[in-house]
């Protein structure tokens, strides 16, 4: 029969606990080299044991394991995972869009919001940059053009013309003391 590595080393399953209970509390990236420090002293530095033992990912061990022999920490840009925005990708395409959408644009008719309202499509954007020169390869689906549109507040709805309000005359109810009725006479009828 198998031997865990905790008992050829003499190591109780309470202070195995013990030992990951305190590494849980160490922020990050610097509990990963204590990941490294603990599978070297106790686990003879296997990721794969500290990963059946105190259920931590072998990889961020491994990593930890490095850091700890190196002295040198890795940091983690997560930031840098991201697919980038379209326009940061092309920043000539919201020039480009600019010039295009401005002539059909109005400014909301109430004034309450900075959106610009227009009666451009997404497709007609996306086939007037194919006019403006853009190949078709690099320019974004009609969907990402549409968000992008939403994200420069440019709004898809119609352009109504002004139109003067006529002034309606509300309908005037007589008091009940004024001696008019609202109701017709009715008339007595003879069978």
């Amino acid at each position: 029969m198998k031997q865990s590595i905790l008992s050829q080393k003499g190591i109780s399953e309470d202070f195995a606990e013990l030992i990951a209970n305190l590494v849980a509390r160490i922020p990050w990236p610097t509990r990963r080299s204590a990941m490294g420090q603990v599978a070297l002293v106790l686990l003879d530095g296997k990721p794969r044991s500290a990963e059946t033992v105190f259920g931590w990912n072998r990889q961020n061990v491994q990593l930890g394991i490095h850091e700890f022999q190196s002295g040198v920490e890795c940091l983690n840009d997560l930031s840098a995972r991201r697919k980038p925005k379209i326009e940061e990708k092309h920043p000539q395409l919201i020039t480009d869009i600019h010039e295009i959408m401005t002539p059909h644009a109005e400014a909301d008719t109430q004034l309450r919001t900075t959106l610009m309202h227009s009666d451009m499509t997404a497709q007609r954007v996306h086939d007037a940059l194919q006019q403006k020169g853009w190949s078709p390869e690099a320019l974004p689906t009609v969907r990402t053009l549409s968000n992008l549109l939403n994200r420069l507040e440019y709004r898809r709805r119609t352009v109504a013309k002004t139109k003067v309000q006529k002034k309606r005359l509300k309908p005037r109810q007589f008091s009940p003391t004024s001696g008019r009725s609202t109701r017709k006479p009715m008339r007595n009828r003879t069978l």
